[in-house]
């Protein structure tokens, strides 16, 4: 299908799991996709496959919580593929699992800077170039957990919930340059950061997941490709009317 013909993307932390497999439904819908991450090995290995399978991808080495690393690759995007018009803010990290009066200082904004700061550094330096192609697609990963929360990793739920906000901040201000954003809310989608925050409970992994699974009414955790498609539908000219909205894939967890 051809359902994102002449986009350029743009998915940070494209390199693995949500934001490997947006990478590669997006390129295969016909766009031309960046992969932006710091794990240059995983990163380039898997542009080099895509890019053996005919799709048009790229790798470029980007620390979102650098602004000068976010600039000099949404410029290199910009001018190796000729524009820019879609932004996947997914880079993110879990953090530290512990109650709020035994975090320090640099644990609580080493999650900020990622998923926080990045969000804010790399709709930044994406927007000139939205405005120069006449519209744009932003779409920022937060999470179950700017909807609602539970007793465990504040910093994380404190940053997802910026996240929320600062899509619906952006969708009105940039609407009339017709430049959408909107948020996608995943439930526990099996990957690796989902795997390290089960494991740092200290529960046998086995037993988390299967518990951690049955939190979702549907009984199982989701697949990176079940975020991926929602990440193809908002990049599509199919969401044209939304905007400052929120895509709930979450396997029923916050209809509780």
């Amino acid at each position: 299908m051809k359902r994102l013909e002449g986009k350029v993307a743009a998915v940070t932390g494209g390199s693995h799991g949500i934001g490997a497999a947006a990478v590669r439904r997006m390129a295969e819908e016909e766009a031309s996709v960046a992969i932006l991450d710091c794990l240059d090995d995983e990163g380039e290995s898997l542009a080099r496959n895509l890019v053996s399978k005919g799709l048009d991808v790229a790798y470029w080495h980007c620390d979102v919580s650098r602004e000068q690393q976010v600039k000099e690759a949404l410029d290199g995007v910009a001018d190796h593929f000729g524009s820019l018009n879609v932004l996947v803010n997914n880079a993110g990290i879990a953090g530290p699992n512990k109650p709020t009066h035994e975090l320090t200082e640099e644990e609580w904004d080493s999650v900020q800077n990622v998923n926080v700061k990045g969000v804010f550094f790399c709709t930044k330096h994406a927007i000139p170039h939205m405005k120069k192609a006449g519209e744009g697609s932003i779409i920022n990963l937060s999470s179950i957990y700017g909807l609602i929360s539970a007793p465990d990793v504040p910093p994380y739920h404190a940053s997802k919930g910026a996240v929320r906000l600062m899509t619906k901040t952006d969708a009105m201000l940039y609407a009339p340059d017709r430049i959408r954003a909107n948020s996608i809310h995943p439930g526990f989608i099996w990957t690796p950061m989902v795997e390290g925050h089960l494991k740092s409970t200290g529960e046998d992994l086995e037993e988390a997941k299967r518990a951690t699974a049955a939190l979702h009414p549907l009984g199982h955790m989701g697949e990176p490709d079940d975020i991926a498609w929602g990440i193809v539908y908002l990049a599509s000219d199919e969401s044209r009317f939304m905007t400052g909205s929120e895509l709930v894939i979450d396997g029923g967890y916050t209809a509780h």
